[in-house]
Order: structure tokens, then sequence, then C-alpha cells
């Protein structure tokens, strides 16, 4: 399956949108996610602060843990959006290697403009996955 460009634009539309319900009292930094699975199924996330900061999640991984408990495991893209086109962090990077370093990474600003385009592979380069964690039972 490929992405189209209306696709794209899309994706980077609801989490912007999605991004107007981020809970964030502290930093101020609201940040809105979509994830479309190779289904066509699409999950949004929000970040979550928390007073205790350690316990607050990122956008991103609230999309990938939503879609993952509804039963989908293969991604073609995710967007994010922040004010200024952030990055997303490097547990985020970690848990989107988990279900493929091929997934698109749409990066957009709050003008809903798609800022920059990537894949996993390219945000974390020797990302640590599933397949080192094989056993080799001929040693």
């Amino acid at each position: 399956m490929t992405i189209t460009k209306e696709e794209k634009q899309s994706l980077i539309d609801l989490a912007n949108e999605a991004r107007r319900r981020a809970y964030v009292p502290y930093s101020n930094y609201p940040v809105g996610a979509a994830l479309q699975t190779k289904t066509g199924r699409i999950f949004t996330g929000v970040n979550i602060e928390n007073a205790a900061y350690p316990q607050t999640m990122c956008a991103e991984r609230i999309a990938i843990f939503k879609a993952v408990s509804e039963g989908e495991k293969e991604f073609e893209a995710i967007a994010v959006v922040t004010n200024n086109g952030g990055s997303p962090c490097g547990g985020c990077r970690q848990v989107m290697a988990e279900f493929g370093l091929d997934t698109i990474v749409l990066f957009g600003n709050g003008e809903g403009k798609l800022t920059f385009e990537t894949t996993v592979n390219n945000l974390l380069p020797e990302a640590f996955i599933p397949e080192h964690l094989a056993v080799d039972n001929e040693g």
C-alpha cells in the first residue's frame, strides 16, 4: 500500500485537530498524532501530562497503543503535529520501531502544513527491534 498526498494531508489534519484535546497544563506544548494502519484504520492520540512528570504520555505512543489494543500491529504512516513541527522523542521512536522500520513519519506544524517526511528507520538508525531477541538454538 502506498500513501497518497491526500492521505498524508488528511493524517496531518487529523493530528492537528486531535492536538486541541491535548492535556498540557505544564509545558503548554500540545502534540497530536494520527496513525494509519495497513488496513486503513486511523487512530489518534494526544500528549497527556501529569503532575508527576515521568507519568506523562506522548501522543505518538497513545495512538500506537490504541491501535494495538484494537488488534492492529502493522502501520503505514504516522503524522505528528506540534506548533513548530517538532520531532518525536526517543521513546516514541523506539515504540514505532517495534512495529516497523518502514512506517512513514510525517511532521506537521500548527498551520497544518507538512514540514518533514521520513521513515522510522531514518529516525532511529540501528534500532533495537524484536528480531534482536531471537534465541540462537545452535549455540
